[in-house]
């Protein structure tokens, strides 16, 4: 199948396809045009994703359906569209949340981290700006409950 062939197929963006083919030539030392599976874990983790040993397992598994022990890039974009339907948008705010806050609300410095993580290059203006929409209770900070209401404002 052809790259746009793939695209529709997997139901990717322009945007998430080149971003997967940065992340596969960074692997692809020789330029064979293919990785070896070992490398997966270190690819999905670079990319955002966090498999564990099991779901890397069944992942390989079955992407690598020739049993080659390497990936083309076709066989890499099956993958990691796969994967992406397993994620859940609102394990990833938990998990962003979690990672960054060890109590229980936190600053606007600790919102702009957060959202680098997540993808989102904002200005310090767009951070006070969220803060300012997000901060429910009006105390500086933001909690759980606000953080979830403000990520799943921004998707829709």
């Amino acid at each position: 199948a052809t790259p746009q062939e793939l695209k529709e197929q997997l139901g990717l963006t322009d945007e998430q396809i080149a971003e997967f083919k940065e992340a596969f030539a960074l692997f692809d030392k020789k330029g064979h045009g293919a990785i070896n599976v070992k490398e997966i874990g270190g690819i999905m983790r670079g990319l955002g994703q966090n498999p564990s040993d099991e779901e890397l397992l069944a992942i390989v598994a079955e992407v690598d359906a020739d049993g080659t022990g390497d990936l083309d890039f076709p066989q890499f974009l099956k993958l990691m569209a796969a994967k992406m339907t397993l994620t859940k948008p609102e394990d990833e705010v938990k998990e962003a949340f979690h990672l960054f806050n060890k109590g229980e609300a936190f600053s606007a410095d600790e919102l702009k981290a957060i959202m680098t993580s997540l993808g989102e290059k904002l200005t310090d203006e767009e951070i006070k700006e969220m803060v300012t929409e997000a901060d429910i209770d009006k105390d500086g900070k933001i909690n759980f409950e606000e953080f979830t209401k403000m990520m799943s404002a921004g998707a829709s």
